[in-house]
C-alpha cells in the first residue's frame, strides 16, 4: 500500500489498493513526524521527495492549503514540479553577496554588539570550496576574549530586550524571516561553496525564515494560577534564562540557526551563537539583514571558529543559562561535562543516530527503495536522520536490493551548485577520507556492492559514490557507528520480532521507518521501536512542523519544533502571594504540602 496526501480541507491518507486496512485521515507516521491530522488545526511541513504534498499555511487564523509536487529526477519516479518548499533550483544564483566563482575570497568576521569585528588577534582560517578547491572565504577564529565580549553585549542588551512585549520583539523576527526569503538563492549558493551542498535540494532558506516568521507571532509565554490553598493566590510564570548560547553543526546551517535563534530570541533571551568551521557563509549572510531587521545591538551575537577554543570557552562561561547543541555524541559528552563543571547550564542536545528502515513484504517495494535510497544519499549522507541501516525481509530482499541500486546508480554527481546536480561532494577532505576510511572497514566484514553511480569527470576529489553493504554483522562498526556519507547496510530478516531487535540494538534513538501495508503491525512497530520520530511508510527526511524533532538514548536531550521550542528557552517559576489574612496552618499547607 502506498499512502499519500490527498486534495481537500483536511490532509488525509489516500488507500491505493482495496486490501489495505489504513483509512483516510489515519496518520502516516507516529511519534513526530508526517502529516498528521487536520488541515484547519495544523500547519505541516512535508520533507520527503518523493510524493505530491500539501502544505496548509495558518496566516492570521485563515488557513491556505497549497499542493506541491516534486520534481522529476533521473534516479527515481518523482513526480513533475519543483523541489518543496522554495527552491533555489528555480531561481537565478544570486551574486550580490558572493559574486562569481572567481571571485576574491570572502572576508567573514564576528557579529558583536551589532557590529561586524575581527578576532581580538587577528587571526583566521581558510574555507575552500570541497568541490572546486577554491579558496572561498577568510574567516575570523574567535578566541575566549570574543567570546567574553559577545556574552558580555548579550548580557548588557537582555534587560531592555526581555522588557519589550511579544508584539515588540516579534517585529525584527519577522522582518527576517522577510529578508531571508528575499536571499534565498544567495543562501543557497553560500551552502553551494562552503560544503558543496546542492541547490537542487535547497530548502534551508524556507525552512529558517518560516521558523523567525512563526515566532514572531508565537512569543507569549504561559502561566497558570491556583485557589487550592486557602488564603492564599498561587501562580506560575514563564521567564526567560538570560544570555544564551547555540552551537550549530554544518551540514544544514540555517535549519539549525533559525530552530535554535528563534524561539530563544522570542521568548525574550539574548543569544551567543557559534556556527561550524566547516559551514559559517550562510549564517555570516543572515548576520548582514540583523540590523536591518531591527535587532538591538547585543541582542544577537554570532561568532565562527572551531569547537576546541570558542566552543569550550562557551560551554563553560558562567554568564551563559542555556546552550543548545546539534553535533557528535564526542562534543556533547565535552559540553555536558563543561556544563557541570561551571554552572549547570540548562543544555538541549541532538546527537546524530544510525537510523533503521524495516521493510515487511506486504510493503509498497519501490516507495520503499525510493525513499530509503532518497534517505541516505540526500546530502551526501551527510543528514543525522538518514537510514543508514535498513531491514529488509527474506523474501523481497533480492528485488529490493536490485531497485534500491538502481535507483542509487542513477544519482548525478557534479557540481553542487547547478540544478540538475543530485549529490554534491563531501563537505571537506576530513570527511571524505573518514568515509572511505568506513568503507575500508566495512569490506573487511562484509560484501560491498557498488551500484555504479559516476564520479563528475572533473573536480572529483571529494565525492564519494553511494556504496552498499550487504551480509554486515550487526556489531561491526559500519553498523554500529554513524558514516556520514553515502554509505548504507542493507540485512534481511524472517520476523517481525527479529526486525525489532535488531533495528533497536543501537545506542542512537533519533529516527526509524517501518513499510507495511498492515496498520496492526505499523502501530506495534511504531511502539516498540526506540526512536524519537517514527515513519510509518515513509522515511526521513519526513517532518512535520508541529511534531517534537529530537532522539532517544544518546540522539539526544530535549525536544525542537514549533510547539515546543518555546520550552527549551524559559524558565519556569512558582510565586505564593497571601492574601485575606492566612493562618498558620495554611502557610504550613503551603510550604510543607500537608
Amino acid at each position: 500500500m502506498a499512502l499519500r496526501p490527498v486534495s481537500g480541507t483536511r490532509i488525509g491518507y489516500q488507500n491505493r489498493t482495496a486490501k489495505s486496512k489504513l483509512r483516510v485521515d489515519q496518520p502516516a507516521v507516529v511519534g513526530g513526524v508526517g502529516i498528521t491530522g487536520p488541515a484547519e488545526r495544523f500547519p505541516q511541513l512535508w520533507m520527503l521527495r518523493s510524493a505530491p504534498i500539501m502544505i496548509a499555511h495558518d496566516i492570521g487564523g485563515c488557513i491556505e492549503t497549497e499542493t506541491r509536487i516534486f520534481k522529476s529526477h533521473p534516479s527515481s519516479h518523482h513526480l513533475q514540479d519543483q523541489f518543496a518548499f522554495r527552491s533555489s533550483s528555480n531561481v537565478e544564483i544570486g551574486s550580490s553577496f558572493l559574486g562569481a566563482s572567481s571571485m576574491a575570497p570572502l572576508e567573514v568576521t564576528h557579529f558583536i554588539n551589532g557590529e561586524f569585528v575581527p578576532s581580538s588577534d587577528g587571526k583566521t582560517f581558510d574555507l575552500f570550496s570541497p568541490y572546486s578547491g577554491d579558496l572561498v572565504a577568510q574567516v575570523s577564529e574567535a578566541t575566549t576574549e570574543d567570546v567574553d565580549k559577545a556574552v558580555a553585549a548579550a548580557k548588557a542588551a537582555f534587560p531592555a530586550w526581555s522588557a519589550l512585549s511579544p508584539q515588540q520583539r516579534g517585529r525584527p523576527l519577522a522582518k527576517l524571516a522577510q529578508l531571508i526569503t528575499d536571499a534565498d538563492a544567495e543562501l543557497a549558493k553560500a551552502d553551494a561553496l562552503a560544503l558543496g551542498r546542492p541547490v537542487s535540494s535547497y530548502f534551508d532558506g524556507y525552512y529558517a525564515a518560516t521558523h523567525f516568521r512563526y515566532f514572531s507571532e508565537a512569543a507569549f509565554p504561559v502561566g497558570t494560577s491556583s485557589l487550592n490553598t486557602p488564603g492564599f493566590l498561587n501562580m506560575s510564570l514563564r521567564q526567560p534564562y538570560g544570555v544564551c548560547a547555540a552551537i550549530i553543526p554544518w551540514n544544514a546551517p540555517l535549519v539549525f540557526h533559525s530552530k535554535k535563534l528563534a524561539p530563544a530570541l522570542a521568548a525574550g533571551n539574548t543569544v551567543v551563537l557559534k556556527t561550524s568551521e566547516k559551514a559559517p557563509l550562510s549564517p555570516h549572510r543572515v548576520n548582514q539583514m540583523l540590523n536591518e531587521a531591527g535587532f538591538p545591538p547585543g541582542v544577537v551575537n554570532v561568532i565562527h571558529g572551531h569547537g576546541a577554543v570558542s566552543g569550550n570557552a562557551i560551554s563553560h562561561h558562567m554568564d551563559i543559562r542555556a546552550l543548545s547543541f546539534t553535533g557528535s555524541v564526542p562534543t556533547g559528552r565535552l559540553i555536558q561535562k563543561a556544563a557541570a563543571d561551571s554552572n549547570f547550564k540548562h543544555l538541549i542536545f541532538e546527537l546524530g543516530g544510525k537510523s533503521p528502515a524495516i521493510v515487511f513484504d506486504d510493503a509498497d517495494l519501490e516507495r520503499a527503495a525510493r525513499e530509503t535510497q532518497h534517505s541516505i544519499m540526500w546530502h551526501s549522507g551527510q543528514t543525522c536522520m538518514a537510514n543508514s541501516r535498513i531491514y529488509v525481509q527474506k523474501g523481497i530482499a533480492e528485488k529490493f536490493i536490485d531497485t534500491f541500486n538502481s535507483l542509487a546508480g542513477a544519482r548525478k554527481l557534479g557540481d553542487p551548485t547547478l540544478k540538475e546536480t543530485d549529490s554534491g561532494p563531501q563537505a571537506d577532505k576530513t570527511q571524505f577520507d573518514t568515509v572511505r576510511r568506513y568503507i575500508e572497514e566495512g569490506k573487511k566484514t562484509g560484501k560491498l556492492v557498488e551500484p555504479g553511480t559516476k564520479l563528475p569527470e572533473t573536480n572529483a576529489d571529494n565525492f564519494v559514490a553511494p556504496v552498499v553493504f550487504l551480509q554486515q554483522p550487526e556489531d561491526s562498526k559500519v553498523m554500529k557507528e554513524e558514516i556520514f556519507g553515502p554509505v548504507v547496510c542493507i540485512n534481511t530478516f524472517e520476523t517481525e520480532e527479529e526486525a525489532l531487535k535488531i533495528a533497536n540494538d543501537t545506542e542512537y534513538g533519533l529516527y526509524a521507518a517501518v513499510y507495511t501495508n498492515d496498520i496492526d503491525r505499523a502501530m506495534r512497530c511504531a511502539k516498540a521501536l526506540e526512536a524519537g520520530m517514527v515513519g510509518v511508510n515513509c522515511t526521513s527526511p519526513s517532518g512535520a512542523w508541529d511534531m517534537p524533532f529530537g532522539g532517544y538514548k544518546q540522539s539526544g536531550v530535549g525536544r525542537e519544533s514549533l510547539l515546543m521550542s518555546m520550552d527549551d528557552w524559559l524558565e519556569h517559576k512558582a510565586v505564593y502571594i497571601r492574601v485575606g489574612g492566612a493562618d498558620k496552618s495554611a502557610v504550613g499547607n503551603l510550604t510543607l504540602g500537608r
